[in-house]
């Protein structure tokens, strides 16, 4: 069984061929899905752009500071938010910078 954290907070931002992003659970699927069906990340309705995601946004949003703009995990197996109120207070800080960026086509 799945706790919620797995299934509906956002482990990872994927970045998409055309530029879009999709947000991840930890089970690598979009938000609240907890199904093990194949998903189409290309063509799933909450792909979107994502405004004011700069190279500086990409380091502090990563768990580990990489400025990998394909894949950014907010947190790792290492920093699991529910773990401690570190990984907790560490995760929430990435999720307002998050939170702070718009969205919508280009």
């Amino acid at each position: 069984m799945n706790d919620f954290r797995r299934v509906f907070l956002p482990y990872c931002l994927q970045r998409l061929s055309d530029g879009r992003y999709i947000v991840l659970n930890r089970l690598y699927k979009p938000l609240g899905i907890q199904s093990s069906e194949w998903i189409e990340y290309d063509s799933h309705p909450t792909a979107t752009h994502i405004d004011g995601l700069t190279a500086a946004k990409i380091k502090r949003l990563s768990h580990r500071g990489s400025d990998d703009a394909g894949t950014i995990h907010l947190y790792g197996d290492g920093s699991i938010p529910t773990d401690s109120k570190a990984h907790w207070d560490s995760y929430s800080q990435r999720l307002k910078l998050l939170a702070e960026l718009g969205v919508g086509a280009k």
